[in-house]
Order: C-alpha cells, then structure tokens, then sequence
C-alpha cells in the first residue's frame, strides 16, 4: 500500500487529534510502516494458529457491541488475502453481531497472542453473512463441518478486509494455557457462567425462572 499516494488511513476525529496532540508525524509513520489493505504472509500464519479473537460491531444507530468468539486453531478461515471468515454457530439466540453486520457491514477484528508472540492483531473490513449452502457453494473448498465435533454452523460471516496492522505488544498480559474441557454447544446454565453477574437475582428470578432458563424454554 502506497499511503503517499492516497489519503491517509483512519477517521477525521483520529486525525483531528492527532492535530491538537502533536502526534500526526508518528501516526503518519506508523500508517506507512504498519497498516495494510491485506492480510499478508505473516499475518495469515497469526490468524491461522489463534483460537479466539474480539469481533466489534455497530447496529444502523451507531450502537457498539464487542463479543468474543473461540474455536481450535484455525476455525477462522482466511480465504484469500483480503478475505477471512468463520462460522456462527447456535447460541443464546440473541444473534446480536450478526444483527448488527445487517443493519451495519462494518467490523473491528482484534487477535491476541498471550501465549508466544504477546502481540496483536487488527483487522477492520466490511462484514456480509452467509447461509452455509451459500458458503459451500462460494468456497467449495472450504470443509464446514470439520472445526467442532457435533455441531454445524447455522451461518458464516465473510469479511472483506480493509485495514490490518499490529497491535502494540508493549502491555500484553503473558498467559499459560492449561488443559480445558470445553464444552461446545452446551445449554447447561452452570457451564455457561450461571447468573455470575447476579442479574437474574436481581430481578428476582426465582427457581422455576432458573429452571426454564437452563432448559432453554
């Protein structure tokens, strides 16, 4: 990406600021050295070996939302360059992202690597969701079924990708990963976290609301 031969990435308000702080020639610089268009060589190996990532969306109002999504490593697909996806399987029924990418394409991708590298990834693009024939029909090369034993997706999102670049490392958490038996797809309340927060108590859900809930009445 020439940035010398286009306008500058980010938003009028990041450049504004960057104006008022005195900071435009270090932004400028990390632009030229850092942002891409692509997905390149590197950052596919990245992508292709996380088993989690932060996906942010925005309903038609401007509404924010952030929602994390994991699997085994490579469960996000990158399909080419400038295209990744990953599929969408049955959850709470809420289905706000993908409520979201409707009313509004636009997606903040963010993976991190707490285990090796400590660093991240960035990737912003457009969003379109997909039924899993289409997917199949659009990639026939892609296996659908294969990421998690027993379940299949309900849907895939595609993203087309816009800007990718690093994430600083400089206060990036080192963590250790330690067996888990994860159950997928599981409708088991406790499993699930239970009322952690203490919301439904709040509201004074009594036992039978709880049962309801667990059975996913």
């Amino acid at each position: 990406m020439d940035h010398a031969a286009q306008e500058r990435p980010g938003s009028a308000g990041e450049h504004a600021l960057q104006e008022v702080s005195g900071s435009r020639e270090r932004a400028d610089r990390f632009y030229r050295e850092q942002v891409g268009d692509h997905l390149n060589s590197h950052m596919r190996e990245f992508v292709g070996r996380m088993e989690m990532m932060f996906v942010g969306s925005a309903d038609g109002g401007g509404e924010c939302d952030v929602t994390f999504r994991a699997g085994p490593p490579g469960f996000v697909r990158i399909l080419d360059p400038r295209t990744l996806a990953w599929p969408e399987y049955r959850g709470n029924g809420v289905i706000a992202s993908a409520g979201n990418i409707v009313e509004n394409g636009h997606v903040g991708l963010l993976f991190m690597d707490f285990v090796r590298d400590l660093v991240g990834l960035h990737v912003n693009g457009g969003a379109a969701l997909l039924s899993p024939s289409e997917f199949a029909e659009r990639h026939p090369e892609e296996p659908v079924d294969a990421d998690v034993p027993g379940r299949r997706p309900e849907r895939w999102v595609t993203v087309h990708v816009e800007e990718a670049y690093i994430h600083c490392s400089k206060h990036v958490p080192r963590l250790m990963p330690v067996p888990r038996n994860r159950q997928w797809g599981t409708d088991d309340r406790k499993a699930k976290g239970g009322d952690a927060f203490g919301v439904a108590a709040s509201r004074g859900l009594g036992t039978h609301a709880k049962r309801t809930l667990q059975q996913g009445s």
